[in-house]
């Protein structure tokens, strides 16, 4: 048997995997306890499903980003070109 097997085939793994899931009552993780208990001390407050935030300023349209985007693309593309042409010359 090679160093780190348990010994069992894939059948029993797969039979052990079986059995587990199919138990009745599955302990809940940690942070449902904790949960569990805070809430029943404090039940939690309805929370609304999104919530509307107040907007941090006026949005660009997407026409004036996609201007902005391709005048920083085209100005690139004119300063490589010139740098090109300039040391190209010598």
């Amino acid at each position: 048997m090679a160093a780190g097997t348990s010994g069992q085939d894939g059948w029993e793994r797969e039979f052990d995997l079986a059995w587990a899931e199919a138990a009745e009552h599955k302990e809940p993780s940690a942070r449902a306890r904790m949960l569990a208990a805070r809430w029943r001390e404090n039940p939690p407050g309805p929370v609304p499903f999104r919530g509307d935030p107040d907007p941090a300023g006026p949005r660009r349209t997407s026409w004036l980003s996609t201007v902005l985007v391709l005048g920083c693309v085209v100005s690139v593309i004119v300063v490589l070109g010139y740098v090109q042409v300039r040391g190209g010359g010598r």
